[in-house]
């Protein structure tokens, strides 16, 4: 009797054990299969649009020597007041005016087989200027130098808003996103099913600042008037789809 309820056990062992791979195989079915269950097709694109600047900002600054430090910073700041004060005459804000960069550096003298020799101090100061009206850009430019600024450091255009341009470009991109995909399914035999899904990268980015030479204060050049060209920029959105394909 024993040996008959000790075999009875083993037999529904064997079975339960025998039964467990086939359920697995049936619930998780090869990776393979799952991967060429659908054609599809994974493509990037991009959209631009070229729109002109409505603003623009400008790094001025001023630079000055002296016997000592403290003479120095002194006849810095006394120009500096200078110069942030014709900005605000010519119609700059005070938010619009951000000092960016202060500096003092003490000066020497080589000479062969000798030790330097301390002869002064340079202080330079610098203030980026934002101009979001670009017909106060040029005169601004030319009450700083008549005010006492000797440098000018780069200036960089952009946009107050880019939502429209960007919105443009959006619309560019699709555009040309779709018309890939419709080449590629045509070329291969097959036809767009559906959208899988769509990803954005990228998008507006302000001008890097244009290197301008750092030039001295001069009358005549006030007198002339400093012209700059704003051009257009680009404003490009990029993006990428999957598209599902069909027969």
């Amino acid at each position: 009797m024993k040996t008959l309820m000790r075999a009875t056990a083993i037999g529904l062992a064997l079975a339960v054990t025998a039964a467990a791979p086939a359920a697995l195989a049936q619930a998780a079915p090869p990776a393979a299969d799952t991967m060429f269950r659908a054609t599809t097709l994974n493509l990037s694109a991009y959209g631009e649009t070229k729109v002109a600047p409505d603003m623009a900002t400008i790094t001025l600054g001023v630079m000055t020597e002296g016997k000592t430090a403290a003479e120095a910073m002194q006849a810095n700041a006394a120009r500096m007041n200078a110069v942030v004060a014709s900005l605000r005459k010519a119609g700059i804000p005070d938010r619009d005016i951000q000092t960016s960069n202060l500096n003092l550096n003490p000066q020497y003298r080589y000479q062969e087989n000798q030790p330097p020799v301390l002869v002064g101090y340079q202080a330079s100061n610098n203030v980026t200027v934002t101009v979001n009206d670009l017909k106060r850009l040029g005169p601004a430019v030319d009450a700083t130098v008549n005010a006492g600024a000797n440098q000018v450091h780069g200036i960089s255009f952009g946009l107050s808003d880019p939502t429209g341009a960007e919105n443009a470009a959006r619309e560019a991109a699709v555009k040309a996103l779709a018309a890939k995909a419709d080449l590629y399914a045509k070329a291969t035999g097959y036809r767009i099913s559906r959208m899988v899904s769509l990803s954005e990268g990228g998008g507006y980015a302000p001008q890097p600042p244009m290197p301008m030479v750092a030039y001295a204060a001069k009358r005549e050049m006030a007198d002339a008037g400093t012209s700059i060209s704003a051009g257009e920029m680009k404003v490009r959105i990029d993006i990428s789809g999957l598209y599902e394909l069909a027969r």
